[in-house]
């Protein structure tokens, strides 16, 4: 989001930050969540590179094609050992994953989002 968006935004009566402000998570709650984006991300994208399909990595590590969805979608309901174990069968890298992180308080690492102040919204009530 540019500057100027932003600006209109807030003006408006909008708050802007990244989504663990706008879901009140604590630093350990952002990167367990940012963890489980990148670990289903890469495991789309090692499955997809190998020419695999969802199926097929599911019989690998002993799972379903359903579960291999919910791995790439980055469900909570997936434990980590089990998006861990598609990823490292797929020929991922634990530093591969880290390595090209931005750290989590980076500006480059956040995802703006907007919600209305709790003040406009007791106006608009």
């Amino acid at each position: 989001m540019d500057e100027a968006e932003k600006k209109r935004l807030e003006a408006a009566g909008y708050w802007v930050g990244d989504f663990a402000e706008f879901l009140g998570l604590d630093d350990t709650e952002r990167q367990i969540i940012e963890l489980r984006v990148d670990l289903g991300i890469a495991t789309r994208n090692l499955r997809a590179a190998q020419g695999l399909t969802q199926k097929a990595l599911a019989k690998q590590i002993e799972s379903s094609q359903s579960r291999v969805s919910k791995i790439e979608e980055a469900d909570p309901q997936v434990s980590l050992d089990l998006m861990f174990r598609a990823f490292f069968a797929l020929g991922g890298k634990l530093a591969d994953l880290v390595s090209h992180q931005a750290p989590a308080t980076s500006p480059e690492a956040a995802v703006p989002v907007a919600k209305p102040r709790a003040k406009r919204l007791a106006r608009q009530r």
